[in-house]
């Protein structure tokens, strides 16, 4: 069944643009209404946790879902606005068969999405993402499927109840055993989910914190600022003349997060790996001494890692096909470039910010080392990753000017560097990432691929 083409669910959930299909009045009810009969299957009784980021058309769409898990008689709880990982940690630690998230993460605020945790707290396997979409798309086609009774007499899921978020806020402030009263942060929340519980964290742990773009107003999350920005980020630190040690920046639902050291210089997925796999391994908490990375991740990061006896495997893109790895192998520890990590010597199901940013204050308090020394051996090879916005994703070997750019690019590098052409699992685009020596022939090389694509598929 998971060998099927899915038309819903991409790499992330369902996502789209609010108001358009899949994300109507009418498919966002009857997506909770097939979600409901899948947790109802076989089970007297299910109950269900959502969350939702500050879009504008969060509410809305966290309203329809949540009346038709109810509608099919899901008992159901709301967190309100609280990142992806808290309601992936609320599932998997409150006895809920389901976890849901109202959010697009880092994209515009006219996009949104659903995602759903099972009651594990793991991201849904393709094939049950499959059965429920099969359900979803037979509820469209019977009349009166959409009946909104249950919308009306369910209860709006703001703003949710203050138990659940302060529960996650503190299960993260658990999870530290060092003083991080001397950090001076400053913090970027992207006007998105982080808004409701970094303040609240990053306060009860002692840390000398600022605060920027926590005032969310339903479309400015993402905007100019958080982990798609993190040079907006950087450049305050480094104008600020030494006042923070270092700089902390999530997405619009914070599973992910990027750094810069206290001179603004961006610190990536990449070397947030680098640093944590360093210090596990010193600790003896590296299983396997094996970190997961992604096909996007830099090679230097593999030549660093190698040099420190720490082997690096690579998944596809999205941190759900990363956790599948880290599963397969045991591994303690893997993420992405982008800023997903994800910890397991902690249990943790998906990539969490918030936690990563603790992870990485703890092991430079414990290291008395700054960010800057930590990934200072990390020697980055010049990479260009190019966008194109496609009609249409054909697979890329069977358009044949494509094929053959991308197979001369690869005798070109002969080794010394990476092509990497695939779809975006939540968007209409294709990514074209070279990684060669040169800055110049990398820019020549990407271009070119990205140009037949253009050429072939481009809108």
């Amino acid at each position: 069944m998971s060998n099927q083409i899915r038309q819903l669910f991409g790499t992330d959930g369902i996502r789209g643009m609010a108001g358009e299909f899949p994300l109507t009045a009418e498919s966002t009810y009857l997506i909770g209404r097939a979600l409901g009969h899948d947790l109802m299957r076989g089970a007297r009784a299910a109950k269900a946790v959502m969350g939702q980021d500050t879009r504008e058309s969060s509410g809305w769409i966290a309203d329809r879902v949540a009346a038709g898990l109810a509608a099919v008689g899901v008992e159901m709880h709301s967190a309100g606005v609280i990142t992806t990982p808290g309601v992936a940690y609320l599932a998997r630690s409150r006895g809920f068969a389901a976890g849901v998230v109202i959010s697009a993460s880092h994209n515009p605020w006219t996009d949104n999405g659903i995602k759903v945790f099972s009651g594990d707290g793991f991201k849904l396997t393709d094939a049950r993402e499959l059965a429920i979409e099969k359900e979803i798309f037979a509820l469209l086609d019977r009349p009166g499927a959409a009946d909104d009774t249950a919308l009306k007499i369910a209860r709006p899921c703001l703003p949710g109840e203050t138990a659940l978020r302060k529960a996650y806020i503190e299960a993260l402030a658990a999870s530290v055993a060092s003083d991080l009263s001397g950090m001076r942060v400053l913090v970027d929340c992207a006007n998105g989910a982080a808004t409701a519980e970094a303040p609240e964290l990053f306060r009860a742990l002692g840390v000398q914190v600022e605060f920027v773009c926590v005032a969310p107003d339903g479309k400015n999350i993402n905007s100019g600022c958080g982990a798609l920005h993190p040079e907006t980020l950087g450049k305050a630190v480094a104008e600020s003349g030494g006042k923070f040690d270092l700089g902390v920046t999530f997405d619009g639902d914070a599973d992910r997060a990027l750094f810069c050291d206290g001179a603004g210089r961006v610190v990536n997925g990449d070397g947030v790996l680098l640093l944590t796999a360093r210090d596990l391994q010193a600790r003896e908490k590296l299983s396997g001494s094996t970190v997961v990375a992604t096909t996007m991740s830099n090679m230097g990061l593999e030549i660093a890692l190698k040099k420190s006896g720490i082997r690096m495997l690579r998944a596809n893109v999205g941190d759900k096909y990363v956790l599948e790895e880290m599963l397969k192998t045991g591994a303690t520890l893997g993420g992405e470039q982008s800023g997903h990590i994800i910890f397991r010597d902690k249990d943790a199901t998906t990539g969490d910010g918030l936690l990563t940013a603790l992870r990485v204050m703890d092991v430079i308090v414990r290291s008395r080392k700054t960010l800057a020394e930590l990934v200072s051996d990390l020697k980055v090879l010049p990479q260009k990753i190019q966008n194109v916005r496609v009609r249409e994703k054909i697979p890329f070997a069977d358009v044949p000017e494509v094929k053959q750019a991308i197979e001369a690019a690869e005798r070109e590098l002969d080794g010394n560097g990476r092509v990497v052409v695939r779809y975006s699992g939540t968007e209409a685009l294709a990514r074209v990432m070279v990684e060669a020596e040169s800055e110049e022939r990398m820019r020549a090389l990407a271009a070119g691929i990205a140009g037949e694509i253009q050429k072939a598929l481009g809108v």
